[in-house]
Parts: structure tokens; sequence; C-alpha cells
């Protein structure tokens, strides 16, 4: 039996803008959340999340693509968003993500899909385009990697993975990473976030700032230090420097297997982060055979900043295709 814990319902009562009906998926003595949008015999868009969000990420895309006629399956990792927190920090590792996000895709028979994936959904996601090509009609790739022999880890991916390891800035009692992305976004400044991070408070946000964090610290708000053990687990898997940490082995197999993809695979990608560059980005569109679309002002949590261009850009591109 494993342990874990459930956000209560009421977190997520007063958020205006993600008013969607949740459905679960069981896996093993677990529940998974997942939104499930649009026409059902429409073709999926399957949106994934990486870390440290869940699926609120894609709150400006769903209107967009749904309104085009697709229907959008956005997914909690285990540990995140209205999904079960197991406690124990071990539980987590990337294989095991992979593994249950297989089981989602086999359960609801999604075929033809098109695979939208960002930060530590690419390491899950495109491993199910990898296992099961016949399921996928297109890859979006945006801000992420796979790991393989010679990739190079940026300062910042280096930084950041340290900064969860003890003395780090973010080892912390119930950390509050949901200020990143009201940093990232641009509406509160460092000198602002980082004291409340340390302080464990919430500055006084007003406006989108305020709707921003409600959003992103929902999962977690009121809950126990042990329920924020997936957020810990994901920077700690990061392969820096080891094939055994993060599935780095599957990774590089899924890697070289999606070298040889030939299907669409458009690249957008927020040029303004230091975790994946864009240098990073256009190497692996061009070794893919993929498009290339930076957004030059967007950074890592593109979808949170950029979300209508991100589903304007991928739109335009799939109504271009033969």
């Amino acid at each position: 039996m494993t342990e874990f814990i459930r956000t209560p319902d009421d977190n997520f009562s007063d958020l205006a803008d993600f008013t969607y009906a949740p459905h679960y998926h069981a896996w093993q003595d677990l529940r998974m959340h997942y939104i499930d949008e649009g026409p059902r015999n429409g073709p999926v868009m399957l949106l994934l999340h990486g870390m440290p969000t869940w699926s609120y990420l894609y709150r400006h895309m769903i209107p967009k693509l749904v309104a085009a006629g697709y229907r959008c399956i956005a997914p909690d990792h285990l540990g995140f968003g209205k999904s079960d927190k197991p406690t124990d920090i071990h539980w987590y590792t990337i294989a095991r993500h992979t593994e249950v996000l297989t089981s989602l895709i086999k359960a609801l028979d999604l075929m033809d899909v098109t695979l939208v994936c960002q930060d530590w959904g690419g390491p899950t996601g495109l491993a199910q385009a990898a296992m099961m090509p016949d399921r996928f009609a297109r890859l979006c790739i945006m801000n992420t990697w796979l790991h393989h022999e010679g990739y190079e880890y940026s300062d910042g991916i280096r930084n950041w993975n340290q900064s969860w390891h003890s003395g780090g800035r973010f080892d912390l009692h119930c950390p509050d990473v949901a200020l990143l992305l009201v940093l990232s976004a641009g509406l509160a400044g460092p000198e602002v976030i980082f004291p409340a991070l340390a302080a464990g408070q919430s500055p006084n946000f007003k406006g989108e700032a305020d709707s921003m964090y409600r959003g992103f610290s929902a999962p977690y708000r009121g809950l126990p230090d042990s329920a924020f053990n997936g957020y810990r687990r994901f920077p700690r898997s990061i392969p820096l420097d080891s094939f055994d940490n993060g599935h780095g082995a599957g990774q590089q197999l899924h890697y070289q297997t999606l070298l040889n993809w030939q299907r669409p695979a458009y690249f957008i990608w927020g040029c303004a982060d230091n975790v994946f560059t864009e240098e990073w980005g256009r190497s692996w569109a061009t070794r893919m055979g993929g498009t290339f679309d930076p957004i030059q002002d967007a950074g890592h949590f593109l979808q949170n900043t950029h979300g209508h261009e991100v589903a304007d850009t991928l739109l335009a591109r799939i109504d271009g295709e033969p």
C-alpha cells in the first residue's frame, strides 16, 4: 500500500480561470487526475507538464485548441496538481512516471495523438512516442530535452539541480515554488520572490500575479512537507553525470529512436530560457528534421506566459500539413 496525500477539492474552488471537470485514472492504489475537454471523437492533443507545474499550465491553450476541434487531455503527474502525492521521495522515478503515463494512454486508447510536451513532459512523453509510435500523429516539443551521450547541460540546469540538494535555495520545509512561476512571468522581481520563499510567506500579490500564484500553489496549499516530495525528486533526477540517474539510459534510447521520426515534429521554443537554450532547441530540431518557431521573449514556461501564441503557432503548423 502506497502512502499518499490527496489534495482537498476545496483547494481548487477559487480558480476562476480553470473550471474544467476532473477525471481520474486508477494506477495501482493511486489516482491520477487529467483534464478531458473537447469533442470525444476529435483528434487528440496530449498536453504534458513538468516541474513545478500541473495541467493548469495549459489554461490559455486549451480553449483555443478545443475551439479548433481538438480533444485536449492534460494529465497531472502523480505528485502534482490534483493527482495523488506519494509521501516517499524514493517512490518518484522517471521510469515510474513514464509507466503511469503509458497506462493512461492505453486505458483511454488514445490514437492519432498530437503530443505537446515541455520540461519533464519531454522525457516522460517523448518516451511514449518512441515506444508506441503508431498512436502518435505528430510532436510539439517545447523547452525540454532527452538525455544522450554528448548532451551539454547548461549552467542554468546545473544550478537548478544543486539548489535542491542540502543547503540549496530550495532545501526548505514546504518549498513554495509557485512563487517561481510569478517570477518567471515577470510579475514580481527576485527582491520580492526569494525573501518570501526563504521565509515561507506569500507576498500580497494583486491582479494577474495573485491569480497565477493561487493557481500554481493550489495543489499544495495547507499540505504537510511530505506532499512536496514530487517537487524535490524531479530536479534530483537530472542525469547530469550518470546514466543511472533519471532513467538516463532509457532517455538515450528514446532520443536515438526519435532521430528516425518520420512524422511532423514542431519545435516551439521560449528563447529567453537559460535552462534549455535556443541553441539546443535549434540543434535538436535540425537533427529530427523538424520545424523551429522561436518566441524570443518567452522563457522556460512559455505556455504560462505565451499560451495563446503557442496554440496559434501549433495550429498554423498543423493546418499547413499536406
